[in-house]
């Protein structure tokens, strides 16, 4: 197998229950993926010192996709056939786990906690997909009745030009339809290469009180770049598959003031049982603190291993599945996560944030 692969906790040899991760480990999206590995990490290591599930350990085998949704398909397809995985679990992007949908259906897989809001992996509900967190249409149409709220009318929508734009697209106009507002401007980008100095300065044109960038954190930090530069102070805000300290750095100068949507609590609030558990395992492993891209791989990772267990000590990909989908309030700590035959969606929640003076995400 090509590209980058990275094995968690144990060899291959070593490992028995084996679950894979296509995800883009390079490209525009790298930052959060990374984050989202080094949460998933943070759990599947702990329970693996505690003696794994049912006395074997769990082995994640991370492999670069190149965010190319074909690429996706090639390495899932390897990853199902010659490592033998029993799932796949926490890759990236709406146009990859779409390309994943019929390979889960062939092999009889499940897909685990995609890092995607994507409505189509909620409605219908597919037997073999089992998410984690809230869609990007709540999130987009929460920004902008958000935005609504403090008295900003004239904002504007720049959206990258595939189905996971298409998606939060939609969910920015409800937001829009139930506050009665109309875009001022709203702009497709491709997702390879755009060219946003031109949109930009029809964004400054439209006099937009704010740009909500549907986008990768790479593209979308190009986008505010060029906004900035072309002279509009609008506030910028953009969807949780940006809330990584790797988008932040990317943001570099601009950062301050950035709203995020975010699918999970605060990652410094320990009053959740959740957040404090992550906090803890970070710290005992000589990490400061956790960002919220960590957050939803450590949560995607206690689903899995919960799927685990209950799937006994001799699981294969359908029974996981069964398993999966008879969880019923499993508590992650201050969240319940259930699911049913006519429900796959997990979680719901979501809130605001925006990034502060000194570069940390703020509720």
């Amino acid at each position: 197998m090509t590209g980058v692969l990275l094995a968690c906790a144990l060899s291959s040899a070593q490992a028995q229950l084996r679950i894979g991760q296509p995800s883009g480990f390079t490209g525009s999206v790298a930052a959060g993926v990374k984050e989202n590995t080094e949460g998933a990490r943070l759990y599947i290591d702990a329970v693996n010192a505690r003696g794994g599930v049912h006395g074997q350990k769990v082995e994640l085998i991370s492999v670069d996709d190149e965010f190319n949704p074909a690429r996706t398909v090639e390495v899932a397809r390897e990853l199902i056939t010659n490592q033998n995985v029993l799932a796949l679990f926490l890759n990236r992007g709406t146009p990859h786990s779409q390309a994943l949908l019929p390979l889960l259906a062939e092999y009889r897989v499940p897909l685990v906690g995609p890092s995607t809001g994507a409505m189509v992996l909620h409605q219908p509900v597919n037997p073999w997909v089992f998410n984690v967190r809230a869609t990007y249409q709540r999130e987009a149409a929460k920004a902008i009745e958000h935005l609504a709220t403090i008295g900003i009318t004239r904002i504007a929508v720049l959206e990258t030009d595939d189905s996971f734009g298409a998606d939060s697209a939609a969910g920015a106009r409800q937001g829009f339809e139930r506050t009665g507002l109309q875009p001022v401007l709203q702009e497709k980008f491709p997702r390879d290469k755009p060219e946003f100095g031109p949109i930009a300065q029809r964004v400054r044109s439209a006099d937009a009180q704010a740009v909500l960038v549907i986008g990768s954190a790479g593209n979308t930090a190009n986008a505010v770049q060029a906004i900035r530069s072309a002279g509009s102070r609008a506030q910028v805000v953009t969807l949780s598959n940006n809330a990584s300290d790797g988008f932040i750095r990317l943001l570099g100068d601009h950062a301050r003031g950035v709203i995020v949507t975010q699918v999970f609590p605060n990652e410094r609030s320990v009053s959740y049982a959740l957040i404090k558990e992550a906090r803890d395992l970070a710290a005992a492993n000589g990490m400061d603190g956790v960002s919220p891209a960590m957050m939803e791989g450590f949560a995607a990772a206690k689903v899995l291993v919960e799927g685990l267990r209950r799937a006994g000590p001799n699981p294969t990909p359908a029974g996981l599945r069964d398993a999966l989908e008879g969880i019923r309030n499993f508590d992650l700590g201050g969240l319940n996560v259930s699911y049913s035959r006519d429900n796959h969606t997990g979680l719901d929640f979501a809130d605001l944030s925006i990034i502060d003076a000194s570069g940390r995400f703020r509720r």
